[in-house]
């Protein structure tokens, strides 16, 4: 993983950018995030978060989301998902807004 860029706080709103989706596909049966001459497979825990770059919830909101979700405290889930997103920034494949 990469660090964090520059800029990613609790307030950064993370999206995915133009051109990159989430699809489930039926012959892997298996979630991708896929993007110009990219693809990702993902992870249920990875999938959770992306799913929650709608580009109107900051870093707080889907971290805070993420730990109702997963019964446990924010404070464990943020670091994991900081990195994660970090790391996608870096190759293009999310948006920090």
């Amino acid at each position: 993983m990469t660090d964090a860029p520059a800029g990613l706080t609790a307030t950064s709103v993370p999206s995915l950018p133009r051109g990159v989706r989430l699809r489930y596909d039926e012959a892997r049966e298996q979630w991708l995030l896929m993007g110009p001459e990219r693809l990702f497979k993902l992870d249920p825990i990875a999938l959770e978060i992306l799913r929650r770059c709608d580009g109107a919830r900051d870093l707080t909101a889907i971290v805070e989301d993420l730990a109702a979700s997963f019964e446990t405290e924010a404070s464990a889930v943020e670091p994991d998902v900081r990195s994660f997103l970090s790391d996608l920034a870096g190759r293009g494949m999310v948006v920090i807004g």
